[in-house]
């Protein structure tokens, strides 16, 4: 069997990364449309880690990170030695491996989810907290690739992809301080931090897809 050139391993590694996004989101919306007691207006995601089929969602964390990665080693093959070239794919692969410590580690049962779960409950588990801290790390790893990218499509004279990378680092910020601030909110206000978050991942893996598909292109 013939050696498999470098143009095309980068090329499989971007195209894992590609596919991490609509596979998190599809799969996500699945779950959240099929899991009783699941609302899209009271509970993040993670929540669906939880309960007798929670090991889908707590797998789907992991192989969505590990296809990030994947990801972030193509583009780091990609844009290597240019601007942003060390930094961008290091702080996406960031995003990525938390997202795996955070499939790892599950998410606290809460507001009434799985079924049987108090509507109040703020309990805070060891594999909770990790959970957050790894989502977090994630988190800012993504919100912090974004700027750095920006710089690589400034310097590459693309002013309509800085201005994506550097709104849509901004968005996923403001969401993620209003959901670390707000999470324990009631009625109206809970729906809104969970509205904007949920928009917010949403556009953050349309960027890292749409990214990693441009810089794909360079790979050709």
């Amino acid at each position: 069997m013939a050696a498999t050139s470098p143009t095309t391993v980068t090329r499989a590694l971007l195209t894992g990364g590609m596919i991490a996004g609509p596979l998190y989101i599809g799969v996500g919306l699945v779950e959240g449309l099929t899991r009783r007691g699941f609302s899209f207006l009271h509970h993040d995601l993670s929540v669906l880690a939880n309960g007798s089929l929670g090991w889908i969602h707590s797998m789907l964390l992991v192989v969505s990170g590990l296809l990030t990665v994947a990801g972030a080693v193509g583009m780091r093959n990609v844009i290597r030695g240019r601007k942003g070239g060390t930094w961008g794919p290091l702080l996406l692969g960031v995003y990525g491996l938390g997202l795996v410590g955070a499939g790892f580690f599950k998410a606290d049962p809460a507001k009434g989810f799985p079924p049987g779960t108090a509507a109040d409950a703020h309990a805070v588990s060891t594999a909770g907290l990790l959970h957050f801290v790894s989502g977090g790390v994630g988190f800012i790893g993504l919100i912090a690739a974004c700027f750095v990218l920006a710089k690589y499509f400034k310097a590459a004279g693309d002013g309509a992809w800085r201005t994506f990378s550097i709104c849509t680092g901004v968005f996923y910020f403001l969401a993620f301080f209003g959901i670390a601030m707000g999470s324990q909110q009631n009625g109206a206000a809970l729906a809104t931090v969970i509205i904007a978050f949920t928009a917010a991942v949403i556009l953050g893996w349309a960027w890292v897809t749409a990214t990693l598909g441009r810089l794909k292109k360079g790979a050709a």
